[in-house]
């Protein structure tokens, strides 16, 4: 069984993405990782180049500008990834610049795979999800936020990355994935106040155009937490490979958590309690097949 990982990135820097500690997160399962590592101009290329791997072969790509809606170019250069990486790698672990994966579920992951493997009805992985927001002490719980995704794919040139990059399609269908046991920490919002305010122009300059940024968020609006719909204490633990991000946090998170939660329309309220109570998220979206 052959394993390969992939991702891209650029400015990860700048956005502060702990993309080394990602995709170290992920190196101990493959055989190869394959970095799209986009035009960037504030170090990046230096981090990359400086994991101490001979696993990892970048390719040098140039993102389309006029991408700015929906988030195409994710997707895009997520293909770019996927579609460099050797013929006879069975198994595509997709990891995006802002997760991780514990190495308490490394042993899950590769069982998973070894065990799929000669079950072509299966053509993908699904992961469960941890939201972290505004610090690492706490998670996001929401109806709009995903809850699980595909992160390990065949290595099918059929399967492309789909809308912003979520997750994958086998050409025009969902593809046939099998839940597994194990959680992508996702941490692309943990970041002091200030920097999720720059996050949310940078990142949001993908999806819309410079009339929509200036009219929604003018270089003087303040980020509330309001998204969240709930916090959540963390009471698990992070990473070894995000240690030294946790213990540099220079910000404490003050935030009134019952205020979030009253901001929360009556309809998503109900439907939370649904959840809390059954564990069944009505009408959730939901970009893959599960089967048993």
């Amino acid at each position: 069984m052959k394993v390969a990982g992939f991702t891209f990135i650029r400015n990860a820097v700048r956005n502060d993405y702990p993309v080394v500690e990602a995709i170290t997160s992920i190196l101990p399962l493959c055989d190869e990782f394959v970095i799209a590592l986009g035009s960037s101009d504030d170090g990046t290329e230096e981090l990359v180049r400086g994991i101490d791997s001979a696993k990892i072969r970048i390719i040098d790509t140039v993102w389309d500008e006029s991408l700015r809606e929906g988030g195409r170019v994710f997707a895009q250069e997520t293909d770019k990834a996927f579609a460099a990486l050797s013929p006879d790698v069975d198994w595509a672990f997709y990891i995006q610049g802002d997760e991780v994966v514990h190495e308490k579920y490394l042993p899950v992951i590769q069982q998973a795979m070894h065990d799929n493997l000669q079950d072509k009805k299966v053509e993908g992985l699904l992961f469960k999800y941890l939201h972290f927001y505004g610090s690492y002490s706490y998670i996001a719980h929401s109806r709009r936020w995903y809850r699980r995704e595909i992160r390990i794919v065949r290595n099918n040139q059929n399967i492309h990355s789909y809308r912003d990059a979520q997750g994958f399609r086998w050409n025009d269908r969902k593809i046939n994935v099998k839940l597994i046991d194990a959680y992508i920490y996702h941490y692309g919002w943990v970041k002091a106040p200030k920097g999720l305010e720059s996050k949310l122009r940078n990142f949001n300059q993908f999806y819309h155009d410079d009339a929509w940024l200036n009219e929604n968020l003018p270089q003087t609006f303040e980020f509330d937490f309001k998204n969240a719909d709930r916090l959540l204490p963390f009471e698990g633990t992070h990473p070894a490979v995000m240690q030294r991000r946790i213990k540099a946090q220079n910000w404490n998170l003050n935030v009134d958590q019952k205020a979030i939660a009253r901001q929360m329309p009556l309809r998503r309220r109900i439907l939370q309690k649904i959840e809390d109570w059954t564990g069944w998220r009505v009408s959730e979206y939901r970009n893959y097949k599960i089967i048993k």
